[in-house]
């Protein structure tokens, strides 16, 4: 079976190529009956039929004592055919005519009978001369046929044709030869190229593709597998490290939903086994419950919102807001928060004020979690700056910045994937390794754009471009 479909290839050119000299044959057949061909009552015939009919009609002439007669059948095959006959003796007079039309003369001088047998078609009519001889006497006989008929003559070394002939036979089978072996060799050739290509898809699918050489007829083919061969490589790989960091990070998110439950379980069960706890205990296992419930509500939550911003279903409600004032406050509210309030926080503005288009949920938990990020995740120490200026293009920046441990390429280029969390989480583990990959998610939604630059020891730069005309 599997021979049958290498071979499958070959018939399918050999058979192409069949049809396609077939139809150059019927083609070639149609040419020639359309150029040398002629409509008579019978049918389709060559334009030499009435040549050959003049020459045959001498059957049906008799000389009666002098006297010439015309066979019925004859005149029956000249009035089916259309023609007419002018009979006319040695002298060139006129002894007898049928059908014939009225423009013709009576008598004609031999010159005039040369002039007719070489004729063209005119007055309607081609007119062919022929003569019958008997009994020492010759009659020339003219036949008009209604078909417009070319008369050309041929004159060659029949000695030298007749020599040629074999060598033009053999002529005519060696180049048939020749197309056929030709067409066979090259359907071997063909074949193994698409074996290659069919092979080289085949390895492609199964992962162990050799790249071909980009040469020859079909380098362009080659190259376009051994580039399908790279992009599908690198999409595998793409695919192993997405599928290793989801991996990881479902064992980490359930690790960390699994932390606070077992707070929430057991200050819940001493408050079940303490029938009167005083009140001071309660608010302090309350506060402590509260704080791990919290903690679970903010993960669930950011799962919740980074589908959400996924398939499009979150809600997005822009609108105008003064954005100096929008920064300030959002900072104010950071600086304000107990968890912060003795970390080194500034805000640095370029210009006064300016009007941007924004939701303000949305951005404000983008902006929030870079800073927060830059909070949590460096000694208490860090100082974090944040910035905002016009960008030479009509667009807005904000830059959130700080002095901390920074990052490694690695972690850099890694650093907006929902399942990357980074390496620096050990001391600070509280979160879901979302934050950075949902404020990316929010700026795009805003038609911005969002960097970062890092370097270890020195820290973190994150620059967000806004449209100033955001829709």
């Amino acid at each position: 079976m599997r021979n049958k479909k290498k071979r499958s290839p070959f018939i399918r050119i050999f058979v192409f190529v069949s049809v396609l000299f077939l139809f150059a044959v019927v083609i070639a057949i149609g040419m020639f009956y359309y150029i040398f061909g002629i409509t008579e009552p019978e049918g389709l015939s060559l334009a030499s039929w009435p040549d050959r009919f003049t020459d045959n009609f001498s059957v049906w002439i008799e000389n009666d004592n002098g006297k010439i007669k015309i066979e019925e059948i004859g005149l029956q095959r000249l009035d089916e055919y259309g023609l007419w006959l002018q009979v006319i003796d040695e002298t060139g007079q006129e002894i007898f005519c049928h059908n014939k039309p009225e423009s013709y003369p009576v008598r004609y001088s031999a010159s005039e009978l040369i002039s007719l047998s070489t004729g063209a078609y005119e007055q309607g009519n081609t007119v062919f001369v022929d003569s019958y001889k008997n009994s020492e006497e010759t009659w020339s006989y003219l036949i008009g046929f209604p078909y417009a008929i070319g008369k050309h003559m041929l004159y060659y070394n029949g000695e030298n044709v007749g020599r040629l002939s074999p060598l033009f036979r053999m002529g005519i089978f060696f180049i048939l030869c020749s197309v056929l072996l030709f067409v066979i060799c090259y359907g071997f050739w063909l074949t193994g190229h698409l074996g290659k290509i069919a092979k080289g898809i085949g390895d492609i699918s199964m992962r162990f593709y050799t790249p071909l050489p980009e040469k020859g007829v079909f380098r362009e083919i080659y190259g376009a597998l051994n580039r399908m061969d790279t992009e599908i490589c690198r999409s595998d790989k793409v695919w192993q490290d997405t599928e290793r960091l989801r991996r990881e990070w479902i064992a980490n998110i359930t690790h960390d939903l699994k932390t606070p439950l077992s707070p929430i379980k057991g200050y819940a069960e001493l408050l079940m086994d303490n029938p009167a706890p005083d009140g001071e205990v309660i608010q302090e296992y309350g506060r402590i419950i509260l704080k791990n419930v919290n903690y679970t509500e903010k993960m669930i939550n950011d799962l919740k919102l980074t589908y959400q911003l996924d398939s499009g279903a979150v809600p997005y409600h822009p609108q105008t807001v003064r954005f100096v004032r929008f920064l300030k406050e959002l900072v104010i509210d950071i600086i304000n928060d107990p968890a912060f309030s003795d970390r080194s926080i500034e805000f640095e503005s370029d210009i006064q004020e300016c009007e941007v288009c924004i939701d303000i949920d949305l951005l404000r938990r983008a902006v929030n979690n870079l800073i927060i990020n830059a909070l949590t995740h460096n000694p208490p120490e860090t100082k974090a700056t944040i910035s905002i200026g016009l960008g030479s293009t009509h667009g807005i920046w904000i830059c959130i910045s700080d002095n901390g441990t920074g990052m490694s390429d690695k972690e850099r280029l890694e650093l907006f994937n929902r399942y990357y969390r980074g390496t620096n989480t050990k001391e600070k583990p509280e979160g879901s390794g979302l934050g950075l990959a949902i404020a990316k998610q929010i700026i795009t939604l805003h038609n911005g754009n969002i960097t970062v630059t890092s370097k270890q020891g020195e820290g973190t730069r994150f620059t967000i471009v806004l449209p100033l005309e955001n829709q």
